[in-house]
C-alpha cells in the first residue's frame, strides 16, 4: 500500500473508532476515491452513513463491502439492519441467514467478527482483572484479546498501562510505541507514553512527546497538565 494511502486509512480509522464519524468520513470517503478495493473502509462508511440517517447510501456501502469479500460477516449483518430499517424485511432475512450459514471459514477457523467479539470479552475480563490490582491476571487477558485481534489499540493500550501498573516499565513502553505506530492519532497512546518515558526517566522525551500531543491537540488538558507538573516531578508520578 502506497504511504499516502496508508496515512489516509489510519487517520480514517483512528477517527471513526473514536466515533467522530465527520472527520472519519473525509478520510475514507478519499480512500474509496483512490482505491475502492477495502471492504473494511466501505463497512465503516456505512455505519457512518446509517448514524446519518442515509440509509440508501449505507446499503449501497454495505453491498460494496460484500461484493469485495463475501464472507465480511459483519458487514452483512450491518446490511440486515439497514434492509430491516427499509422495510425490505425479506431481504433483511436473506442476508442475515446468508451470514450466518458463512461464520465458520473453515475447520477450526473463526470468523472475523466473531474474533472481535472473544477479542472484547477477553478485553473486558482484563478491565475488571485491572480494576482490582490484579495486574498479571489483567495483562494475561489482554494478550489474549490481542492474539486474536492484534490491531485493536485501545485493548493494548491498557496492556501497556497494566504493565506499567505491574512494574515492567520497558515493556509498557514496548506496547505503547506499538499503540503510536498502528495509529498514530489515537491521542490516549501517546499521553500514556508521555508517561511511561517520565517514570523511566526520560524527561526530555516524555515533554517531547506531550507537545506533539498539544501540536495534534492543543486544548488537550491531560498533555498539557503533564507539562505543567514537569516543573514539580514528584507530581507526574502520582498524576500518572
Amino acid at each position: 500500500m502506497e504511504e499516502p494511502l496508508k496515512q489516509l486509512l489510519t487517520l480514517g480509522r483512528g477517527y471513526f473508532e473514536k466515533k467522530q464519524y465527520a472527520q472519519a468520513e473525509q478520510y475514507l470517503a478519499k480512500i474509496v476515491e483512490q482505491n475502492p478495493t477495502f471492504a473494511d473502509v466501505f463497512n465503516m462508511l456505512g455505519i457512518i452513513y446509517h448514524d446519518q440517517g442515509q440509509f440508501a447510501r449505507a446499503q449501497r456501502a454495505f453491498e460494496s463491502a460484500l461484493n469485495l469479500n463475501p464472507a465480511y460477516t459483519e458487514a452483512a449483518l450491518n446490511l440486515a439492519v439497514i434492509y430491516n430499517d427499509m422495510g425490505k424485511y425479506a431481504e433483511a432475512k436473506e442476508v442475515y441467514q446468508a451470514a450466518l450459514s458463512r461464520q465458520k471459514t473453515g475447520p477450526g477457523e473463526l470468523d472475523p467478527y466473531v474474533e472481535k467479539k472473544i477479542a472484547n470479552m477477553y478485553g473486558e475480563i482484563g478491565d475488571v482483572y485491572a480494576s482490582s490490582g490484579a495486574w498479571q491476571k489483567a495483562i494475561e487477558e489482554y494478550r489474549r484479546a490481542l492474539g486474536l485481534c492484534p490491531q485493536f489499540v485501545d485493548i493494548r493500550l491498557k496492556l501497556g498501562n497494566a504493565l506499567r501498573d505491574a512494574g515492567d516499565n520497558v515493556a509498557a513502553i514496548a506496547e505503547y510505541e506499538q499503540v503510536i505506530t498502528q495509529n498514530p492519532a489515537f491521542i490516549p497512546g501517546r499521553i500514556q507514553y508521555g508517561v511511561a518515558l517520565y517514570s523511566a526517566g526520560r524527561r526530555a522525551e516524555a515533554v517531547q512527546v506531550w507537545e506533539d500531543v498539544l501540536a495534534r491537540s492543543p486544548d488537550n488538558k491531560s498533555a498539557q497538565m503533564y507539562l505543567n507538573l514537569v516543573k514539580d516531578p514528584g507530581k507526574v508520578e502520582q498524576a500518572g
